[in-house]
């Protein structure tokens, strides 16, 4: 039976070395929407309609935005931890094939 498929562990390793780069820097991003976009009352004018307008847009994309990194965020731990579960299941039976091989059985 020499047709077995062969998962490349360090290519899974490599995927979650990856992915929590991108979690890491998602968390930037979550503090970046948070914090760093913040519009004072009045800086777009004031006493007209429109500025009213650019402050209730700018906080409604702020709040979309912070949506959305939240989401990512979710989504990649998500992701990253399924990895690392189908990752350690592929090392046991790896581990366990090996240990059949060499007559000492799991």
């Amino acid at each position: 039976m020499s047709d077995q498929y062969k998962v490349d562990l360090s290519e899974l390793e490599d995927t979650i070395t990856k992915l929590n780069g991108v979690i890491s820097q998602l968390g930037v991003a979550n503090v970046c929407a948070k914090n760093d976009t913040y519009l004072p009352p009045g800086a777009l004018g004031s006493g007209f309609e429109e500025a009213d307008e650019l402050a209730r847009a700018h906080e409604d994309m702020k709040t979309h935005i912070e949506s959305v990194v939240t989401y990512i965020h979710g989504v990649m731990n998500d992701f990253g931890g399924k990895t690392k579960k189908v990752h350690g299941h592929y090392s046991d039976a790896e581990y366990d094939a090996q240990g059949g091989m060499s007559g000492s059985g799991g």
